[in-house]
């Protein structure tokens, strides 16, 4: 299975408001059909917030 793609997240927060946390997130993800690799990912982050979509993708591409 290929990892993800920072395209394939910008695209499954498209919509998010910030700032919000990675629960929130998944929500929007799920509700913008992401696959589900991308959304176990965002919640899986834990509990930080997250002020902006360049802090998501750091903490997603982190461990990559």
């Amino acid at each position: 299975m290929a990892g993800i793609t920072p395209p394939d997240l910008q695209k499954a927060l498209s919509g998010a408001e910030y700032p919000t946390d990675a629960k929130k997130l998944a929500k929007v993800a799920r509700d913008n059909h992401a696959p589900k690799e991308v959304t176990e990912r965002i919640k899986n982050l834990g509990k930080q917030e997250f002020q902006n979509p360049a802090e998501v993708s750091k903490a997603v591409f982190r461990n990559e």
